[in-house]
């Protein structure tokens, strides 16, 4: 099949069609459905009732679209931007073109290194009458995610704490950006005792990386700090379970923070930002930091290692203390954090803690981006229950709930008091177990547009 018109059902083209205008009624609302009439393929799409104004709605029509028409290898599609204003009035045409060009390419994304016999495909999409700015954004933002979605699925033998930082170098080659890689001889210089000791029981050097991108120095400083646990085995408290492949994702708050910056540095975005990246593996073995352990941060906090499966937190301090010496005004950090954020909102939004004027400002631009995500309390009774009997805290609670708020509260411990602080736990949103709307069966890529957006806003 070579080629494929996109129409929305409300389409002038299916009106005066009797056999369009009769299939479309049979197209379920908030889905696509390719037909043949008239000696040509048509894709026709319903909009909800409802949904006419919503952009994360375009996009996962979008994908939905492409997923299917790549999967038939067909060649091309067009939409007409009359037709997709039509479709959703109450959307500038601009933004709706960026959302549908944004979904379409994410919804054709597939990770197909090691399939031997599977060769990629996408539909080439054509929107006849569009601006080239608003698609050009709209490819952007899907390029901008699926590389987010490349790193969270690549193999961790292949993207390592060793070699993740020739990627991020590779990355950001002639451009604006500036990409300093420090090493475990110089992490132990610098005193990150918690990057250091995590990483203890792998083959792979921990390391630590920073990305500075500054178009207007003048802008406050923002420090976007990743988790970067490129496998995660719980360490010698060792994780149960019939395959632990998915935790390769563990490092999926970094490559959300990589993704963001990959966006903003080529959208030439007027801001002033640091990403903070540390980067372990936190495997078993002789050497391994063992439970009852304590680690001396360069604060002076003492920590006890409660449990090494806790390790995210861990390394997120050293990050967290790195942006205070940047005197970083605004500091977010993101992470696969906690199974317990899972479990008090499920898997299709993250919760954010922290200031709340800004968990605020970043839950409506997730809400408008597509990477939700819900504000969450900072419950100050909880915080006496990481107390150690031998060191000022540990890295656990003695509670056995309220998980994501008690790890919050460890990490609040190493926030500068100059710093404006947000924490998103995004371990829900780490992938998908099923095609839906523009997410493949895999990584998500979430958190990239989300903190793109958020730098962008309070940039301004």
């Amino acid at each position: 099949m070579t080629e494929v018109k996109l129409l929305f059902s409300q389409d002038a083209a299916i009106q005066e069609n009797e056999d369009l205008k009769s299939f479309s009624k049979q197209v379920q609302a908030g889905s696509g459905a390719a037909v043949f009439s008239e000696g040509r393929q048509w894709y026709v799409m319903a909009v909800k009732d409802g949904k006419t104004g919503c952009l994360e709605t375009i996009r996962a029509m979008a994908g939905t679209a492409a997923r299917e028409l790549s999967r038939g290898k067909v060649f091309s599609a067009t939409l007409d931007v009359d037709g997709l204003s039509n479709g959703f009035p109450d959307v500038s045409p601009e933004e709706a073109v960026t959302a549908f060009t944004e979904g379409w390419h994410l919804g054709a994304y597939q990770f197909l290194t090691y399939k031997s016999k599977t060769e990629p495909f996408c539909t080439k999409l054509t929107i006849e009458g569009a601006s080239e700015k608003a698609v050009q954004t709209g490819e952007q933002r899907a390029e901008a995610v699926s590389y987010s979605r490349d790193l969270m699925n690549e193999l961790s033998d292949v993207l390592n704490p060793e070699s993740y930082p020739e990627r991020l170098k590779d990355l950001f080659k002639d451009t604006d950006a500036t990409v300093i890689v420090h090493d475990k001889a110089k992490l132990e210089e610098m005193k990150m005792n918690g990057v250091l000791t995590v990483g203890r029981g792998s083959r792979y050097a921990p390391s630590f990386v920073e990305v500075s991108y500054s178009k207007n120095p003048s802008k406050p400083l923002v420090a976007l700090v990743g988790k970067g646990v490129t496998f995660d085995t719980g360490g010698i408290s060792l994780k149960s379970g019939k395959d632990l492949s998915d935790m390769r994702m563990d490092m999926g708050g970094s490559a959300a923070v990589a993704g963001a910056m990959k966006l903003l540095v080529e959208s030439g975005a007027d801001v002033n930002v640091v990403a903070l990246i540390p980067m372990v593996e936190n495997t078993p073995d002789n050497t391994a930091v063992l439970p009852g352990e304590v680690i001396q941060y360069k604060n002076g906090h003492t920590v006890q290692v409660g449990n090494t499966d806790a390790e995210g937190r861990l390394i997120l301090a050293d990050g967290l203390l790195r942006a205070g010496e940047l005197k970083a005004d605004y500091v977010v950090d993101i992470a696969t954090l906690t199974g317990s954020i899972e479990n008090a909102l499920g898997s299709e939004i993250a919760g954010v803690f922290g200031d709340e004027e800004l968990a605020s400002k970043m839950k409506a631009i997730g809400a408008k981006n597509g990477d939700a995500v819900w504000p969450m309390p900072l419950i100050d009774a909880y915080d006496e229950t990481l107390q150690s009997d031998y060191a000022d805290f540990n890295n656990i609670s003695s509670l056995s709930f309220a998980g994501s708020i008690t790890a919050a509260l460890f990490l609040r411990r190493f926030v500068s008091e100059d710093s404006r602080w947000l924490h998103v736990d995004m371990a829900g949103m780490m992938q998908k177990t099923s095609n839906s709307g523009y997410y493949p069966k895999t990584a998500t890529g979430y958190g990239a547009r989300l903190l793109a957006d958020y730098v962008s806003e309070i940039s301004k």
